[in-house]
C-alpha cells in the first residue's frame, strides 16, 4: 500500500492490524503502543489480533544545551539507554547523566500513571511483543523502544507503524525479528502526510482506549 492515506490513527490500525494477522488469538503477543499517537493505532491491533493492550513509553534525555539532541533515552521498567558516541563526543560526565535521566524519568512516571494507574507494566519477557507507533521519521524514538525492550527478553520483537520512509524501515529491520511499514510514502515529507486527520492524542484518549480494551 504505497500511496495510501488513512483517514485517521484508527483506521490505520485497521490497516496495520491486517498485516499482522498470523499473530492473531496466540496467547503470547502483547501489544505496546507508543504514547501518545501509537495508542489509537494500537488499539485497533490489539482488538484485531485479540491480544491485551498496553503503553510503551520513551523520553529522549537531550544533552544539556542541546536538548533537541539525543544522549538517550528512558522508556517503561526504568531502562536506560544511552548514546555513547553522543556521550562521549560531548564529554557528558556520568553525574550529569543521572540528573537527566531522573528529570526525564519523573516525567515518565507521570505519564504511567497517568495512563495505567495503579496496574503494574505487564511482563515482556518470553513474549511475542508487538511494538506499535502511528508512523515514523527517524525513528530515534523507536530504537530507543527497541534497546528498552530487548533488555527485557522477549521472545520475538516485531515493529509495525502504518507509515515511514523506506530508509528508516530498512534500518529498522536488522534490530528486530519482524519489521512491518505498511506504506512508505516517496517522498517521505512527514508521518501526518499519511493522514486525513491527523490531530493530537491526549492523555484522556490514551487512558480511555486503555480502559476499554480492559473492559471488552
Amino acid at each position: 500500500m504505497p500511496d495510501r492515506v488513512f483517514r485517521d490513527r484508527h483506521d490505520a490500525g485497521v490497516a496495520l492490524a491486517a498485516l499482522l494477522d498470523h499473530h492473531r488469538g496466540r496467547a503470547d503477543v502483547l501489544v505496546l503502543g507508543l504514547p501518545r499517537g501509537g495508542v489509537p493505532v494500537a488499539y485497533e491491533v490489539a482488538r484485531a489480533l485479540e491480544a491485551p493492550l498496553d503503553v510503551f513509553t520513551v523520553r529522549k534525555l537531550g544533552v544539556p544545551g542541546h536538548e533537541e539532541l539525543a544522549m538517550g533515552a528512558i522508556a517503561t521498567g526504568e531502562v536506560v539507554v544511552t548514546n555513547d558516541r553522543v556521550v562521549n563526543g560531548f564529554g557528558i560526565a556520568p553525574e550529569e547523566l543521572d540528573r537527566v535521566a531522573e528529570r526525564e524519568g519523573e516525567e515518565l512516571r507521570r505519564r504511567e500513571r497517568a495512563y495505567r494507574g495503579d496496574r503494574p507494566a505487564p511482563p515482556v519477557r518470553g513474549r511475542t511483543v508487538l511494538l506499535v507507533d502511528d508512523g515514523l521519521a527517524t525513528g530515534a524514538t523507536m530504537r530507543a523502544a527497541i534497546d528498552a525492550v530487548r533488555r527485557q527478553r522477549p521472545a520475538h520483537l516485531v515493529v509495525a507503524v502504518p507509515t515511514a520512509p523506506a530508509s528508516t524501515c530498512r534500518e529498522l529491520t536488522d534490530q528486530v525479528d519482524e519489521m512491518v511499514c505498511a506504506t512508505q510514502p516517496e517522498p517521505f515529507m512527514a508521518v501526518g502526510q499519511s493522514y486525513r486527520s491527523f490531530g493530537q492524542t491526549g492523555d484522556d484518549e490514551v487512558r480511555e482506549l486503555l480502559e476499554e480494551h480492559l473492559t471488552a
